[in-house]
């Protein structure tokens, strides 16, 4: 029998699911990154005038693909995914392994692994694995003690290291920081934090001024003391803790890094010392960005960028061929476009439905806002040259489609902190 009550129902709830369906493909959180996309595209094939050479169309189409995995994620309940972890895990620490064995190396550096049909960076896969793995960890868990700390940095230490010694300085330090932003959101004590972030302060003073360990040193002991219920024993853990990394610092520096790393860490200081070889690189960006004035040269029509003086300007330098085509408003437009993500990813984490879910958006948001000012400041001379993308900018199809899975992880919790409101 014709039931119009039924009919009406099920059309209520046909429009629900579409106005939902809407909320999703419009959401600023899918928006800001697709046009991110776009811009970059388009300032990839200025890098890259000839158009069968050009990696515009490969950056637009795994955008686009990015857009449409990161809709079909945000409908999985995150929860879902828990039991498939720690597999993902182990998988991706095989992967980081292999590059060792079978890794294709591009300039110096050994980080892609050749599928055949397509290659891609297991180092990025690894920062997903992490964060999912970590949260898992420490959804129960509140640092509150040196043991606490123990099981979430033997899951770091192995993809750091991993890592690390491809060498990938970039992603080594995007695993520290997001590391470090989790267990601080897992209530570990402020102070804890800055002792181990003064971990690297103390390697530079030790390799630049050493005199000042003198003072540095006690510093951090009595930080230590301030910080515990233990008082003396952390005090004395601080100042052991410490005392290692000076002796570890000029082993590090020895054999942990390339020469190419070491000449970058150090000419950033003064880049015109080397400026046709390691400065090259932050001189001639910094001189694309001042060419682009307030109002930049215009898409497509930026002299330096079209004549390629920034070597794989269409990666880690990206920005620098922004501000030289859309100039000064240009290049505040887009910091403002990021300041929108990341804000709205800061509120998704706090209004999580779980511990599990808030601890994953606060780790991706902590990616994001790590690599988008090492980025910059990068580019304008502000930091050494570390290898560090411009999320969903930088060309760079596994991290790119990377970034499009945090974004639908980021909705997917989202859409389940709604459906706890509307309940």
């Amino acid at each position: 029998m014709f039931n119009g009550t039924s009919l009406l129902k099920n059309k209520r709830l046909f429009q629900k699911k579409y106005s939902i369906n809407r909320k999703i493909v419009f959401s600023p959180l899918l928006v800001i990154p697709l046009s991110l996309v776009i811009i970059s595209s388009i300032l990839i094939k200025s890098v890259q005038r000839e158009f069968l050479q050009s990696d515009f169309l490969n950056h637009l189409c795994t955008g686009l693909l990015g857009y449409l995995l990161a809709i079909f994620i945000s409908y999985i309940p995150i929860e879902r995914i828990k039991k498939y972890l720690i597999p993902f895990y182990f998988c991706s620490l095989i992967s980081l392994l292999l590059i060792y064995f079978f890794g294709v190396s591009i300039y110096g550096a050994q980080r892609w692994l050749n599928l055949g049909i397509f290659s891609f960076q297991p180092s990025e896969v690894a920062k997903l694995s992490t964060i999912l793995i970590l949260a898992l960890v420490l959804e129960r868990k509140y640092i509150s003690s040196i043991k606490d700390l123990i099981l979430p940095f033997l899951i770091v230490i192995v993809p750091w290291l991993l890592i690390f010694f491809q060498p990938d300085l970039g992603t080594s330090l995007v695993l520290i920081v997001l590391t470090f932003v989790m267990l601080y959101w897992s209530q570990m004590p402020i102070e804890w934090i800055l002792i181990l972030g003064f971990c690297i302060v103390t390697s530079i003073f030790y390799l630049v001024f050493p005199n000042l360990l003198i003072f540095w040193i006690p510093l951090m002991g009595y930080l230590g003391y301030r910080s515990s219920q233990k008082k003396i024993i952390f005090s004395i853990f601080t100042l052991v803790l410490h005392s290692l990394v000076i002796k570890l610092t000029p082993n590090i520096w020895e054999y942990g890094l390339k020469d190419y790393q070491k000449d970058r860490l150090i000419l950033f200081l003064d880049p015109s010392r080397d400026p046709l070889g390691g400065g090259y690189h932050l001189l001639q960006s910094k001189i694309a960005i001042g060419s682009g004035g307030l109002l930049g040269t215009g898409l497509l029509n930026g002299k330096l960028t079209n004549l390629q003086f920034i070597p794989e300007q269409h990666t880690d330098f990206i920005f620098s061929a922004l501000g030289e085509e859309l100039g000064f408003l240009g290049s505040i437009l887009i910091l403002l476009l990021f300041f929108i993500l990341i804000t709205h990813l800061l509120k998704i984490s706090k209004n999580a439905r779980t511990n599990f879910e808030s601890l994953i958006v606060i780790g991706i948001t902590s990616t994001f806002l790590f690599q988008i000012i090492i980025n910059l400041f990068m580019t304008i001379g502000l930091g050494p040259v570390t290898g560090i993308p411009l999320p969903f900018m930088s060309y760079g199809r596994t991290s790119l489609l990377i970034n499009f899975i945090f974004i639908g992880l980021a909705l997917s919790t989202l859409n389940r902190s709604r459906s706890l409101r509307n309940q």
